[in-house]
C-alpha cells in the first residue's frame, strides 16, 4: 500500500487523469439523462465541452495557467451555445483551486474574479422562475463554492511558501554554523600554535644561551668539542628564526611583542588555578594520583588549559550550588584528566559557544588541543546530572 501511495505521489498526473475520466463519465451520463428528461437534444458542442473540461482536470498541475484560459473559453462557449449547467462544470472549481495554489499570481487573480462572476452570469443567462429573492439566494449559494476553492488554494500556497522559508532558513543556519565551527577551529589552532611556539621558543632560547656560554668557556677543550658546541648554537638560532618566520602570520594584527619568552602554564600551576576558582565561589575537590614526573611542555600546557576550560564552563553553565572535582592521574604511559561537576548540566551546544578567552569554542578547543599531543577526549553529561570531561594524554619519559 505504501508503494502505491509513493508511486501516486511521484505521478500526480495519473491521479488527475483518473478523476478526469470519472468526471467525463458522470458528465456523459448526466447529459443523457438531461436529454431524456427534456425530450430534446443538447447542442452539438456539449460533448466536446465535456471532453475538454475533463482535459482541464487531467492537465491542471502540468499547465495551470493554460488550463484556466481553456476553462474560461469553454465557459463562454457554454453561454453562447446555451448548453445550460453541466456536471463537467465541476472542473471550474478544480482549476480555480489549482491556480490559486500553484499558478502565477495574475492567473490566481483572474481565477478569483471569474469564480465570483460565474454564478451571477449563469443566473442572468439561465434565470430561475422563483423570483428575485430566490435568484439572489441561488447566486450566493453558487458563489460560495468558488470562493472557498480559491481561499483553500491560496492557503495551500501560503503554507508552502512558509515551509519553504523555514527550510531555507534552517539550511542557512546550518551553513552558518558549519562556517563558524571552521572559523573557531582555525582560531583555536592559531592560538594553540602561538602558545606552543612560546613554549618551544623559550626552551630553544635557553639552549642557545647555554651553547654560547659553553663555546666561550671551553677554549682549552679540543677543537672538535668547540666546533660541536658552535654547531648546536647555530642550529638553535636557525630553528628559532625559522619558527618565527613560519608562525609569524599567526600573529598578524597583534601587538608587537618583546623578545622575552615566558613559559606557559603547566600542571604545577593547577593549584593556583583551582584556588582562584574556589575564591570565585566554586568548590573544587582536587586530587593527584600516581607519581608525578616531568612532562613534555605541550602536554603540561594542554592539561592546564583543559582543566581551566572545564572549570570555566562549570561556572558558566553549572547553575547555583554546583561543585566540581578534578583528578590528575599519572599512568605509566599517559596522563589522565577527569573533571566533573554536579550541576544542572548545560546542553552540548553551550560548551561549543565560548572558550576561556572568548575566542575558542569550548569542546572544539579541547579536542584540538588533545589532538595536537595525540591524546583522546571524552565529554558528555554524567549519569544523575552534571557534566564530565575526561582526557588521556600520552607521555614520553623525560631524559
Amino acid at each position: 500500500m505504501q508503494r502505491l501511495y509513493d508511486f501516486l505521489r511521484r505521478h500526480p498526473m495519473w491521479v488527475d487523469s483518473f478523476w478526469a475520466v470519472l468526471l467525463l463519465g458522470i458528465s456523459v451520463l448526466g447529459g443523457s439523462v438531461t436529454e431524456e428528461a427534456q425530450g430534446a437534444e443538447l447542442p452539438a458542442v456539449t460533448f466536446p465541452i465535456m471532453i475538454l473540461l475533463s482535459l482541464v482536470v487531467a492537465l491542471r498541475r502540468r499547465m495551470p495557467e493554460k488550463m484556466l484560459i481553456l476553462a474560461l473559453l469553454l465557459g463562454l462557449v457554454q453561454l453562447i451555445a446555451d448548453t445550460g449547467t453541466l456536471p463537467a462544470n465541476f472542473a471550474f472549481l478544480v482549476i480555480i483551486y489549482t491556480v490559486a495554489a500553484d499558478g502565477a499570481r495574475w492567473a490566481s487573480r483572474i481565477a478569483l474574479t471569474a469564480g465570483l462572476c460565474a454564478a451571477p452570469v449563469s443566473q442572468m443567462r439561465w434565470p430561475a422562475d422563483q423570483g428575485v429573492g430566490s435568484s439572489i439566494a441561488i447566486v450566493v449559494f453558487q458563489t460560495v463554492p468558488f470562493a472557498l476553492a480559491w481561499v483553500l488554494g491560496d492557503s495551500v500556497r501560503t503554507r508552502r511558501a512558509y515551509l519553504s522559508q523555514l527550510e531555507e532558513r534552517a539550511d542557512r543556519l546550518e551553513r552558518e554554523r558549519e562556517a563558524q565551527s571552521k572559523v573557531a577551529v582555525a582560531a583555536e589552532r592559531a592560538r594553540i600554535a602561538r602558545e606552543l611556539h612560546d613554549v618551544v621558543a623559550h626552551n630553544v632560547s635557553v639552549m642557545v644561551v647555554q651553547a654560547d656560554g659553553a663555546a666561550y668557556v671551553l677554549d682549552t677543550a679540543p677543537d672538535q668539542a668547540k666546533k660541536a658546541l658552535e654547531t648546536i648554537s647555530g642550529t638553535g638560532r636557525q630553528a628559532l628564526a625559522e619558527m618565527r618566520r613560519l608562525l609569524g602570520v599567526l600573529r598578524t594584527g597583534e601587538h608587537q611583542e618583546s623578545g622575552e619568552y615566558v613559559p606557559q602554564p603547566d600542571v604545577d600551576q593547577l593549584d593556583d588555578l583551582i584556588e582562584e576558582v574556589r575564591t570565585a565561589g566554586l568548590p573544587v575537590d582536587y586530587k593527584i594520583e600516581g607519581t608525578p614526573r616531568p612532562l613534555p611542555s605541550g602536554v603540561e600546557l594542554t592539561a592546564y588549559r583543559i582543566v581551566q576550560e572545564a572549570l570555566t564552563n562549570t561556572r558558566k553553565h553549572g547553575g547555583p550550588n554546583v561543585g566540581a572535582s578534578v583528578r590528575l592521574v599519572y599512568f605509566d604511559d599517559g596522563l589522565g584528566l577527569l573533571v566533573e561537576d554536579d550541576g544542572k548540566g548545560a546542553p552540548h551546544e553551550l560548551y561549543e559557544d565560548g572558550g576561556i578567552d572568548g575566542r575558542g569554542h569550548g569542546l572544539i578547543g579541547m579536542r584540538e588541543r588533545v589532538g595536537m599531543v595525540g591524546g583522546t577526549l571524552d565529554a558528555g553529561p554524567r549519569p544523575g546530572g552534571g557534566f564530565r570531561i575526561s582526557a588521556l594524554l600520552p607521555l614520553k619519559p623525560a631524559n
